[in-house]
Formats: structure tokens, C-alpha cells, sequence
């Protein structure tokens, strides 16, 4: 079984470096790694915004390989949305920690709604020039809520299994159950940065 947190409890782990964030549609990914990304001053990569082109059309996955290689290459980030149908395991053979947001898919899914519902009726624009519609919400081939519980009930087998892969040994999974988890856990990480950061700088001898 991978190693890690189930829930938000103190451990001898330190603070993450390279954090991937996996989770539904809703769950927070984004949110999160935004969070953490100024919290920890760590560059941040929302992987939607490379692989969704103009007209929703889909970066090939040779480039979008070459697009987030250097970013994984570096010695801190936190990346939300590894596309692992198009990348494989690059992430995750990066990462130090997955943060799994594990939310109901009840709380999900009326973030889902939430979300698209305000991003629709504002014409909010995303990733180049890309706007949601009415059909992505409740098309049965396109819908976002479809995609969302499929992605819920595979999610619970698929992730445990694949962080389970000997090559996969080094990650620390931390399993988030709920808002006031996430938001205790971004807190811990908080401090145990402000700590590591307050050490390193003690050792360091005045000149």
C-alpha cells in the first residue's frame, strides 16, 4: 500500500516539493493549487490551460509531453490535472507527494454546477478563448456531470492501484475526505514550510 496520509494527522514527513493533485471534476484541484502556489512559492500549472487549445481543440500529446517536461524537471512545483491518458505517469515519476482530493461527489457536483452555471451566464472566458456552454453541462455525450461521477467510481479503484506500482514507491499519498481536511492539511503545509525555511536559515553562519 503506498505510503502516506489518510485524513490530516502530524507526521515525520517533510514539507512536499513536487506536489501532483488528482481529483474529479469540482473537487478543488485548481483552487488548491493555486493556494499552494503562493502559499509555498512554488510555480503552479493548472494542466487544462496547455492541453485545451483554441476551439477546445486537444493538444497532441508529443507536445504537451515537451510543454510539461521542464516543469517536472525542476526541483519544485505543484501540478493539478496530470493527463494521464496523454502523459502517462510524468507526474506522478516527479512527484513527492499526490494530494488525492477525495470529496463526496454530492459537494463536487454542486461545485460542478456552481462553477459552470457562473462560468455560462458571465461568458467567463478560459484556456485561449474557450468558453463552456449549456451542452457541455447536460449534453448525454458531453456532460460534465456524467464525466464527473464516472471519473468518481473509477478514481476510488484506479489511483490506489497505480500509486500501489513499485516505480510509483517514492510518493506520499495524502487522501483528502472533505473541505475542513484540505484546508487543515494546506494549513500543516503552511507551517511545516515556515519551520523548515526558519531552520535553514538558523544553520546558516553569520558572516
Amino acid at each position: 500500500m503506498t505510503r502516506g496520509l489518510d485524513g490530516v494527522r502530524e507526521s515525520h514527513f517533510p514539507a512536499p516539493q513536487r506536489i501532483s493533485i488528482q481529483g474529479i471534476s469540482g473537487s478543488g484541484k485548481t483552487t488548491l493549487g493555486r493556494l499552494l502556489g503562493l502559499q509555498l512559492g512554488m510555480p503552479h500549472l493548472e494542466t487544462d490551460a496547455l492541453v485545451h487549445g483554441p476551439g477546445w481543440t486537444e493538444t497532441p500529446d508529443d507536445e504537451l509531453h515537451a510543454l510539461v517536461e521542464p516543469l517536472v524537471l525542476s526541483e519544485r512545483w505543484v501540478i493539478d490535472s496530470d493527463y494521464r491518458r496523454k502523459l502517462g505517469t510524468l507526474v506522478l515519476q516527479h512527484a513527492d507527494t499526490v494530494v488525492w482530493l477525495d470529496l463526496p461527489l454530492r459537494v463536487c457536483l454542486r461545485r460542478l454546477w456552481n462553477r459552470t452555471h457562473h462560468r455560462i451566464t458571465g461568458h467567463q472566458e478560459l484556456w485561449n478563448g474557450n468558453t463552456e456552454t449549456w451542452r457541455d453541462l447536460i449534453s448525454v455525450r458531453h456532460s460534465l456531470f456524467g464525466w464527473a461521477i464516472r471519473d468518481h467510481f473509477s478514481t476510488r479503484h484506479s489511483l490506489p492501484e497505480l500509486l500501489a506500482r513499485p516505480d510509483l514507491a517514492h510518493v506520499r499519498l495524502v487522501r483528502l475526505r472533505s473541505a475542513d481536511e484540505v484546508a487543515r492539511w494546506a494549513a500543516q503545509i503552511k507551517a511545516e514550510t515556515d519551520d523548515q525555511a526558519r531552520d535553514r536559515e538558523s544553520e546558516t553562519p553569520s558572516r
